[in-house]
């Protein structure tokens, strides 16, 4: 009998809690309140987000501002969501700002970007949570963080999850630090594109299309160098690629690591590069990427914003499709995978060239004719799987040997200097 009574009393209370759990989220809207604050809103006013969930229909925007701080009550009490939007393309538009805060919320669902920052100098993402609640889907959103065109960017202890093409992404901007960050379930996990003196670290990159990206394309305004990714995690990043045709993510296989794409003077560094399927770290030129893109049209009603593949990038006088000056140094590798993605051209090179070995580091060997030496180097990341694609010469001299890459072998005053 006092068996049954403690029984019924234990399911009593698990009645209860399950009630209070699954009760309804009940939906409010601020919209014109808060969009009238921030018109309103003098230099150094700082605007509390109450808690609670907020539907929003239309781009909530904050323009030519300073030192204004927008703080929520924390990324799972202050939830902001856009997914009834019917009006613009961006949920939050920050623009022409000067040291703005933004901190302690959700945004979530928006018809385009969750949270786009456009030329701003100073601009700080903390603990904002920005996701499409849905899960990954061609149809979401191209950036859940999109700072581009801006000076002074930290963005530290954020989430950002179903991206269309890039969670944390960091476009022609200056002086970035990316830091304590989870991005997952993205086509990329996080990008810096065409920046420069970028810092990416300690961050969780996983289950994504592709983990950490550092790419410089043509046609731009700027242009990018000197990026410093360390000290992160970087694994399983093998999720299928579900952006848009034409977009240059689109290219990236499943089960890509780390990418540098045609930049220069960026070091690699301290990071756990593990079980990422088609390669843990690709040195690429733009172009190969716009060799296998050749023939591809863009998809009709493709995100705005996001960069598509250029075939006419050598009418880009400015820009140099070749990447130089990388330094990878003293990360780790593992891979339990034995086979590449197979289901675009990249994975079944590799798995054709490097058969049930996956490459941990990947060099396409194609090279600037008007530089000598490319200066990749290599220095001591343990035993790894190597391969030099020389897809300049159509893999005529491929060569699996990692010797000629090796910094610290050609020069040992090198390793004193780190």
């Amino acid at each position: 009998m006092k068996g049954a009574v403690i029984f019924l009393t234990v399911l009593t209370l698990f009645a209860c809690c399950s009630k209070k759990n699954d009760s309804p989220i009940v939906w409010k809207s601020i919209e014109k309140e808060l969009q009238e604050r921030l018109i309103l809103a003098e230099d150094g006013e700082t605007i509390e987000l109450p808690e609670g969930h907020y539907m929003f229909t239309r781009t909530l925007s904050l323009d030519g501002k300073k030192r204004v701080t927008l703080r929520g009550k924390g990324m799972d009490k202050t939830i902001l969501s856009w997914k009834n939007q019917t009006e613009g393309a961006q949920g939050l538009l920050i623009s022409n700002g000067y040291n703005i805060k933004l901190e302690d919320f959700t945004i979530e669902d928006a018809k385009g970007d969750n949270l786009k920052v456009n030329d701003t100098n100073g601009i700080i993402l903390r603990r904002i949570r920005s996701q499409w609640s849905g899960g990954p889907k061609t149809e979401n959103g191209a950036y859940a963080l999109y700072p581009v065109l801006c000076t002074r960017v930290l963005i530290e202890e954020c989430v950002a999850m179903g991206s269309s093409d890039a969670g944390i992404y960091v476009g022609q901007s200056d002086t970035v630090v990316i830091r304590k960050n989870k991005a997952y379930w993205n086509v990329a996990g996080i990008e810096a594109e065409n920046s420069k003196y970028v810092e990416i670290y300690n961050n969780e990159v996983y289950e994504n299309t592709g983990g950490i990206l550092v790419f410089d394309l043509p046609g731009l305004t700027r242009y990018g160098h000197s990026t410093k990714v360390y000290n992160n995690i970087i694994r399983d990043n093998n999720h299928p690629n579900f952006a848009q045709k034409g977009n240059i993510v689109a290219t990236i296989p499943p089960g890509s690591g780390l990418m540098i794409l045609a930049t220069h003077d960026a070091e690699i560094s301290y990071n756990e590069i593990h079980n990422n399927k088609t390669a843990g770290l690709a040195i690429v030129s733009y172009e190969l990427v716009a060799a296998l893109s050749e023939g591809q049209e863009d998809a009709p009603g493709a995100v705005a914003g996001v960069q598509t593949v250029n075939n006419n990038f050598r009418q880009d006088t400015l820009y140099n499709p070749y990447p130089y000056r990388i330094r990878i140094l003293r990360n780790t590798f593992a891979n339990k995978h034995w086979f590449p993605s197979l289901n675009n051209e990249v994975g079944k090179l590799l798995a054709w060239k490097s058969f049930l070995n996956p490459p941990d580091i990947v060099f396409d060997g194609i090279t600037d004719p008007k530089r000598e030496d490319p200066e990749i180097c290599l220095g001591d990341n343990g035993k790894i799987t190597f391969i030099n694609l020389d897809a300049a010469n159509n893999f005529k001299n491929l060569s699996k040997n990692p010797a000629p890459f090796e910094c610290f072998k050609r020069n040992p005053y090198l390793d004193m200097k780190l």
